[in-house]
């Protein structure tokens, strides 16, 4: 048995956070969208399930054992061993969803081998508030926590996108904590174009203070011509959507050197 799937790196279209719940989480609104490139995952028979890392980003993942990957591994039945091999190809702590993506691809496997518990949404979520939207990869709208999925059309699909991070990675925990607390308002709009343009992300404000750096990545971005940039999640990484392939192409040559960036298409 040999396995291989790519885990999608997950991107925030709209961010809207309403309130801060009595559990401490943050009920937010979100347009999660894919990008059609990621992390690789491959998966092989063994005795017992073990996890090699590889790839440029490899390296942030200190406790690779104890990661969501084998945590997702660990939640889900799936006969003998597995011998799983992650390409990390995606920058940690980015605002793409890495790690959820990563989990997300580990249930596919499972699904096409094995299928899947009744229960995996919830087995999912348990792994992070992505993981549920990672696991499908397709664009919907996320509530709660973001693990309460609702489907929409997707007429964005095969819009180029541009991924360009800084290079510094920030946590999540800090950058909620700094958000002031305004609710701006619900998700509007009737198809998820008009609600990607007329969406925001809340986390924006408060990841610049941490990362100022990403204010240079925005202004970078809408100078290509895009017809929307916006920061993804909780930063810093953020993305740029294009009429044409032509034009990203031509904005990720044009990014500063030393920037991480990934070209590719929504899904």
């Amino acid at each position: 048995m040999t396995l291989r799937e790519t885990a999608y790196a997950k991107i925030n279209l709209a961010l809207h956070v309403r309130r801060r719940r009595d559990d401490g989480y943050h009920e937010l609104e979100t347009l999660f969208a894919f990008v059609d490139a990621g992390d690789e995952l491959s998966a092989s028979t063994a005795q017992a399930d073990s996890l090699r890392v590889v790839g440029e980003f490899g390296g942030a993942l200190d406790d690779p054992f104890g990661n969501i990957v084998a945590k997702a591994l660990h939640s889900l039945p799936h006969g003998a061993g597995w011998a799983v091999t992650l390409e990390k190809n995606l920058p940690v702590a980015a605002g793409l969803g890495g790690g959820s993506a990563d989990a997300g691809a580990i249930f596919r496997m499972v699904h096409d081998s094995h299928g899947l518990p009744e229960d995996w949404h919830a087995r999912a979520a348990k792994l992070g508030a992505d993981v549920p939207a990672c696991v499908e990869s397709v664009a919907c709208i996320g509530r709660g926590t973001g693990t309460e999925l609702e489907p929409i059309a997707n007429e964005l699909a095969g819009t180029p996108v541009l991924l360009v991070n800084p290079r510094i990675p920030l946590a999540t925990g800090p950058v909620f904590k700094a958000w002031d607390g305004v609710d701006r308002g619900a998700l509007e709009g009737e198809n998820l174009r008009q609600m990607t343009l007329g969406g925001r992300n809340d986390l924006e404000a408060p990841a610049l203070t941490l990362v100022p750096e990403i204010g240079d990545v925005l202004a970078a971005l809408a100078r290509t011509g895009a017809w929307l940039t916006r920061m993804s999640g909780s930063g810093a990484t953020c993305f740029a959507l294009y009429d044409t392939a032509d034009r990203r192409d031509a904005a990720q040559a044009a990014m500063r050197a030393g920037w991480w960036s990934l070209a590719g298409a929504l899904r």
